[in-house]
This record gives structure tokens, sequence and C-alpha cells, in this order.
């Protein structure tokens, strides 16, 4: 993801275990973002129990989030509510729009890559890293170390800005072209991203959502916040590869459905549950 003004995730924010922030965004994105309205501390708390995390690390979280300007703070009385701050919003926003997109992409592909070369001084470790880091967030794969590909064209401009605010702009190509003679290009996506370790996170993902079977709204909310939660990581895992690159049987495939069909039959449960809660407090 590129830099913009105001708040960012960080990856390691977004692939990290479901710590308490983490889980306080889910519920943020799912439920306050469309809500448009104000919500208790109380209400937070309480749903945040229900997934496992303590009050204690609940206000720690809801206090960390305040503090990157994500939420601000209103008292009414000896209550606190919350509300998602302009840059909360779109930052939301555009995390839901990559969730949901990414679960319903299936764009066919022309046949093109986009390739990069980028020259980073071997002695800079940490320069290398932070590049790594961001053109991967950005869905681009490393054949070796100077050289960075996607079949997703389109992601140029993207890629472009990361390179521009490392400071690697001067002495880095982009190309577009289509493969020649030599090699096959379902080895070269194999090279550039490791499509079996996403692979077994897929099939981590449909083992755990395919165990709820929420009988109450109140099960059905917290069963949504976990499926979204595990699903949100997908887009910065998975580069999104047209299915002609992919091996046969793709495992992602059938988690998308799976999210679908889950996230479509629990939400209308789930809001429910929300809006009991937050009458509640």
């Amino acid at each position: 993801m590129e830099v913009v003004e105001g708040p960012v995730v960080t990856r390691r924010q977004e692939l990290g275990a479901a710590s308490a922030r983490s889980l306080l965004l889910t519920v943020l994105g799912e439920f306050v973002l469309p809500d448009e309205r104000p919500v208790w501390t109380a209400t937070l708390i309480d749903l945040l129990a229900d997934v496992g995390v303590a009050e204690k690390a609940a206000r720690q979280a809801i206090m960390r989030t305040a503090d990157s300007g994500w939420i601000e703070a209103s008292r009414v009385g000896r209550e606190t509510r919350w509300t998602l701050t302009a840059a909360g919003t779109r930052l939301l926003r555009e995390g839901t729009d990559r969730i949901y997109g990414f679960a319903a992409d299936d764009r066919p592909w022309d046949g093109r890559w986009l390739v990069m070369t980028v020259g980073v001084p071997e002695n800079n470790r940490a320069l290398r890293q932070r590049l790594r880091t961001r053109l991967g967030w950005t869905g681009l794969g490393s054949v070796n170390a100077t050289t960075w590909v996607t079949p997703r064209v389109d992601r140029e401009p993207e890629a472009c800005r990361v390179l521009d605010e490392l400071g690697l702009t001067i002495g880095s190509w982009s190309f577009v072209a289509t493969a020649g003679r030599l090699g096959d290009e379902r080895s070269l996506a194999r090279t550039a991203w490791d499509l079996d370790a996403i692979e077994r996170r897929y099939e981590d993902f449909l083992e755990l959502v395919g165990r709820p079977r929420p009988r109450t709204d109140r099960q059905a909310l917290v069963a949504q916040i976990r499926l979204v939660q595990e699903w949100r990581r997908f887009p910065l895992l998975d580069p999104g590869l047209p299915r002609e690159l992919l091996p046969p049987r793709w495992s992602g495939n059938r988690a998308a459905e799976v999210f679908r069909e889950r996230h479509a039959a629990w939400a209308p449960r789930a809001a429910a549950a929300w809006a009991e809660l937050a009458r509640r407090h």
C-alpha cells in the first residue's frame, strides 16, 4: 500500500496475529463504518470480549487507534463514544474495497506483464527490506534481487509511487511486455511468489471457517468478525494472479466462494445483533 496523507495500516498490522487492535479495525470497518454513527466504548469492549480480547487490551487498542488518528472521542456525561475521523473513514473504505474487491476479482488477463528493474545498494539491507515489503504489498513478486514482475500491468502507477517515495526512481526501469520463446510463465509465477505457502493459508482458512454454525444473531456477529478478520489478510498475501498462471484446483478459488457465501449468510443476522448491542449501551 502506498503512503497516503494521514494514518496508514502497516503490512505487519494486517498480517500479524489477531491482535486486539487488528480485531478492533475489523469491527470498525464492518459495523461502525457503514452505520455512520458514533459507538460507545462499552459497545466495543463488550463485542471484543466475545472474540477473546480482555478489557484492558480492548481499552489499549481503542486508545492506540485514537492516537493513530483513526477515531476521535466525545464525552457524554461520564461515558465516551467514538467517531471515525475523515482519515480513518478513508482508510477503512480503502481496506473494505480491497477485501471485497479481491474476493470478486476475476478479470481476464491479456497476457502482458509489468516488469520492473530496481537497483538497491547491497549494503543497504534496510532499504532492500522496505522495497520488498512495499512492492510485495503492491502485488509484485521478485524474480531476483533486482527484477520485479506482475501480470497486473495496472499496478504500475502504484509501484512507481513506491519507488519515488523510497528514492529509487533514478536507475530503475519499467516495461510492459509479453512472454517470448524461452521459459514457462507458470514457472515464472512460482519463482516470483511462494504459491504453495499461500495455498496452505487458504486451506487453513477453509478448515477454520467451515466449522461455525451460528444459532443466534450474536453468534453470527462473532462468526462474521472472525471470518473477515481471517480473510482480510489474503489481499496482502495473494498477488491475485490470473487463472492461467495458477496451479490446477487452486484453493484460493474455493476460499473466495466460501467467504462470499458465509458473509452473505451471516451479514443480516450480524447487523441485527450489532444494532441490538449498540442500543443497549
